[in-house]
């Protein structure tokens, strides 16, 4: 699997920092990329969040979201691709300042 960092140049909406995709490079998903998650600057400007995909819908006029990739038993699998993405961002960001 490889992540693929897409930064936010246009600064819309505020502290959303990029768009992260996931590439899978083999197994049944080799081919395709799943979308849908975004770096964040956390509120303070302290360290950076990850979002995941999720659909809207409303209920009653209230918007709530259902989230598209969740954990089958282990409650800490999305922590470990947070950090996966955090991590190619962070490089995206190194490399970036290189080219510069």
């Amino acid at each position: 699997m490889t992540i693929k960092i897409t930064p936010n140049d246009k600064g819309n909406p505020p502290g959303k920092l990029a768009e992260a995709e996931l590439h899978f490079d083999e197994g049944p998903f080799e081919g395709l990329k799943l979308i849908g998650f975004a770096v964040w600057e956390r509120r303070g400007g302290v360290g950076r969040n990850v979002t995941f995909p999720a659909r809207q819908y409303s209920v009653n006029g209230e918007r709530r979201s259902f989230a598209l990739l969740r954990p089958i038993a282990d409650a800490t699998a999305q922590g470990r691709l947070r950090d996966l993405i955090l991590e190619a961002f962070q490089d995206f960001e190194a490399r970036a300042a290189i080219a510069s």
